[in-house]
């Protein structure tokens, strides 16, 4: 019997947690009470050097890591850079072709010089590379094989310290940004910039190579670049060509965060580098957070930088919270000191169902909205008004919804003999096919509604956007009763006529006109999309051909202009409309450039062009807007673009996920949000009990049989017959 109440007890545990606990937790019980974000990541970052990383995936990463000298404010709308590592905005001067300061608005501007004053509070987090010896120099900075063999993660290494952040790492990290073999995306950018870059990246960039012939480190220290200029430990000067008001935004990028040459050279050695501990794989910043464990195919941990310097959480008016539209609740934690959370655990999830149970279980703080759960989770009212479903307001989660900085467009290849040109009867085909393009379908039934239709390429939120009638293309869209309306069919048809296709036939050959759309969507559930294009065009007569292809492939037809019809897309790189407007400026078109230039649909027109050259070194004054305010009518009236549709994100958050606000922008956002761990924990435990009285049931019946067994053999145990030792003799 004693047994028996042993057994009891046994499968009572193994039935759960039963009683109280979480039972199919993914999470340790000690992590789970912890203030810990669980996130996720779809695809593991690649590169998680600064100098070369050019992915919102990795950035999300970085950004909580690295601080670049500037940051953008959490709330403010619209956006607003401010002081991040520095104590003040950086103080700008305008000089003329002699050096001497003039005014802003002066004509015989030629540089531009950026002082940037650092603050004396901000240290990087702890790192071998930083531990020296007595004499000064580093104590892993050259590691013998014996150590090497100690050594297979960064962990692994028994002393670790910390230093001061100084000028000189920002302007080693533009040296090393120079150099051609580290492969930077904006490299080619900055070269027309920043005075010397050019001549400094050809000389280093020999110089590295051959160093790497050689199996020698290359320390940049020893090297200048003509136009960057430490001043002293706290302050660096940065010349710039011209007039570029945007290049304080790039201050506010990864590319341009400190890099100390300890790391550099640390991450040099031979031995490491084929361990792969490298700055791809293990970042030094001094930003909120350090990587702590980096495993790309499973977790990817951050943890609170302890040497990380003092930083408050935006503090708003009762104006500006009006003006940005902050709800109150976004504001409660003004002036708290940062950050909130201590520990991020992100988990790879390929599979978006298995994603979007864990976060209905409370196991994932935020989550997006896959096509398969998007009946589930939200609602369409009859205005197309997007709410949550009842299930999801049961739960507590809020919905999260922005139109982001970003445009997906139909291009015509402007040097075309077909769709191109720039005559009356070319610019009525592209307007009757730009109508025919019915983006509110496009929208309903392949984005979830998770778009607004484009009325030109500068998205919502950037300077020149505006709402309303005065926003709309009128070439395409007719404004009443409030509404823009889509001009009808027999409007396209009209046009296509004008432009000598009737009825989609050539008035000159007597032939259907044949258009050939270029695209990189290959697989069966692009199917569906590309019947859809058929069709758009096949409304006006048109016959569409599509042209699938690989992706590489497919650019060098797009950079060579061998293309007629493609799409494509742009993510702001800063929120400013140059940023958008240079996608139409003739200086940049692909076909002139060997393949090098943004503008892939090779448009050029020279008013549009002349206003660009204006504009691109302006303030945000009502000058400049009256200015990009003509561009979008010459650009809408030429229609360069099927002008597509700017995306809208949604994101889920649980109730106890606080201060998450969108911002595109920002990459650094983790430092200001918060968790409730206590509500999460009890949330987590109403929604994961397990059906009780089946498990109970099992229980009982497996019991009853272990009784019955035990029974059985003690029964039989009886009946053995023992023979005496008289019976053996």
């Amino acid at each position: 019997m004693r047994l028996c109440v042993k057994l009891f007890f046994v499968l009572t545990i193994c039935t759960g947690v039963v009683w109280g606990d979480i039972w199919n937790s993914p999470y340790l019980e000690s992590e789970r009470g912890k203030n810990t974000l669980f996130g996720v990541f779809s695809s593991p970052p690649k590169h998680l050097d600064p100098v070369i990383s050019y992915n919102a995936n990795e950035w999300s990463i970085l950004g909580q890591i690295y601080e670049p000298p500037l940051q953008y404010n959490y709330l403010k709308r619209p956006y607003v850079l401010e002081p991040l590592t520095l104590t003040s905005m950086p103080k700008v001067e305008y000089l003329d072709k002699n050096g001497k300061i003039c005014d802003a608005n002066d004509t015989n501007i030629s540089f531009t010089r950026y002082r940037l004053h650092l603050r004396d509070d901000i240290f990087y987090q702890e790192h071998p590379a930083f531990v020296k010896r007595r004499d000064g120099s580093l104590l892993y900075g050259n590691l013998s094989e014996k150590m090497l063999g100690t050594i297979e993660r960064i962990d692994d290494f028994p002393r670790t310290a910390t230093r001061r952040l100084h000028a000189d790492d920002y302007a080693y990290a533009i040296k090393r940004m120079a150099v051609r073999a580290y492969h930077s995306p904006i490299l080619d950018t900055m070269l027309p910039y920043i005075i010397g870059l050019d001549t400094f990246s050809k000389k280093i960039s020999r110089i590295a190579a051959m160093k790497h012939r050689q199996h020698q480190k290359l320390d940049l220290r020893q090297y200048h670049i003509e136009g960057v200029k430490v001043v002293n430990t706290q302050t660096i000067d940065i010349l710039i060509r011209g007039k570029y008001p945007q290049f304080l935004y790039w201050l506010s990028m990864n590319f341009f965060a400190p890099i100390p040459w300890e790391a550099d050279l640390f991450y040099q050695q031979e031995g490491l580098v084929e361990k792969n501990i490298t700055f791809d794989t293990q970042p030094v910043g001094t930003g909120a957070y350090y990587l702590a464990h980096n495993d790309p195919n499973h977790h990817i941990v951050l943890k609170r930088n302890p040497h990380f310097h003092t930083e408050y959480y935006p503090v708003l008016s009762e104006e500006e919270g009006r003006r940005s539209k902050v709800p109150p609740s976004l504001r409660e934690d003004g002036g708290k000191k940062l950050p909130f959370i201590d520990e991020a655990v992100f988990t790879l999830e390929k599979e978006s169902i298995p994603l979007w149970n864990k976060f209905l279980q409370g196991y994932y703080d935020a989550s997006g909205i896959s096509s398969e759960a998007f009946d589930q989770a939200v609602q369409i009212g009859s205005s197309g008004d997007m709410g949550l479903s009842p299930s999801m307001r049961a739960k507590g989660i809020y919905l999260l919804s922005a139109v982001q900085p970003s445009i997906f467009y139909m291009a015509f290849n402007m040097s075309d003999p077909v769709v191109g040109g720039y005559g009356e009867r070319a610019r009525k085909l592209r307007q009757a096919i730009s109508i025919a393009q019915n983006q509110e379908e496009y929208i309903s039934i392949f984005m979830n509604e998770r778009g607004v239709p484009a009325q030109g390429p500068i998205p919502p939120g950037i300077f020149g956007y505006e709402e309303g009638k005065k926003g709309t293309n009128s070439y395409v869209y007719e404004w009443k009763n409030g509404k823009r309306i889509r001009k009808s069919i027999e409007t396209a048809k009209r046009l296509l006529a004008e432009a000598g296709y009737p009825g989609g036939v050539s008035a000159k050959t007597g032939k259907r006109l044949k258009l050939y759309y270029d695209t990189t969507a290959t697989g069966p559930d692009d199917r569906a999309l590309m019947d859809w294009r058929r069709k758009q065009f096949a409304k006006l007569g048109i016959e569409l051909v599509i042209r699938a292809t690989d992706y590489n492939r497919f650019q060098d037809k797009v950079r060579k202009g061998k293309v007629q019809l493609f799409s494509w897309g742009w993510n702001a790189d800063y929120p400013d409309p140059e940023n958008f407007l240079f996608l139409l400026y003739g200086g940049n078109a692909a076909i002139d450039t060997n393949g090098t230039g943004i503008n892939s649909s090779n448009y050029k027109n020279p008013e549009f062009d002349r206003l660009f050259d204006e504009i691109k070194s302006m303030e945000n004054t009502p000058e400049r807007l009256e200015k990009i305010e003509k561009m979008l009518e010459i650009a809408r009236r030429d229609a360069p673009w099927v002008w597509g549709v700017y995306p809208k994100s949604l994101t889920l958050l649980h109730g106890w996920f606080k201060n998450v606000s969108p911002n595109a922008m920002a990459n650094n956002t983790l430092k200001y949000k918060r968790i409730d761990a206590a509500e999460r924990i009890k949330k987590q435990q109403a929604w994961n009990q397990p059906a009780r009285n089946p498990l109970m049931f099992t229980a009982a019946i497996i019991l009853l049989a272990v009784i019955l067994l035990l029974k059985i053999y003690r029964n039989r145990e009886n009946r053995i017959y023992i023979p005496k030792k008289e019976d053996l003799c």
